[in-house]
C-alpha cells in the first residue's frame, strides 16, 4: 500500500509517494498552476527529458522497450512533438513514472 507524505520546497507543498521500496515525486504538485497539465507535457516532450528518463529505465528497468524508446527520442526535440506519461508507460513499460487520475487528468507522480 502507498504511504503518502509532504515535504515542503520554497513554500510549495510537495507530495512524496512511497511505494514498496520506491518513491515518487509528485510532478503535479511542483507544476501548480492554471497550466500544471501542459507544463508537464511540456517538460515530457522535451530531448533532454526523454534522454535523462530512459536512461534511468535503462539501469532500473528489466523490462525497459529500447526500440520504442529509440523512436520516442528521435522523435522529441520536433516541434510538433507531444508525449503524455500514459504514452511513455504504454510505450515503453516505463516504471520510473507513474500516472494517476486526479484532479487534472495528466496527474504525475
Amino acid at each position: 500500500m502507498a504511504k503518502n507524505k509532504k515535504i515542503e520546497i520554497a513554500g510549495t507543498e510537495i507530495s512524496v509517494i512511497s511505494q514498496e521500496q520506491d518513491d515518487y515525486i509528485s510532478l503535479t504538485d511542483m507544476a501548480k498552476s492554471q497550466m500544471q497539465e501542459a507544463i508537464i507535457i511540456k517538460w515530457l516532450s522535451l530531448k533532454s527529458t526523454i534522454e535523462y528518463i530512459g536512461e534511468w529505465e535503462a539501469l532500473y528497468n528489466p523490462n525497459f522497450n529500447y526500440t520504442e524508446f529509440g523512436t520516442i527520442k528521435n522523435a522529441a526535440g520536433s516541434n510538433n512533438f507531444v508525449l503524455s506519461v500514459k504514452n511513455w508507460i504504454e510505450a515503453t513499460n516505463a516504471i520510473g513514472l507513474k500516472a494517476k487520475a486526479g484532479r487534472y487528468e495528466n496527474t504525475v507522480e
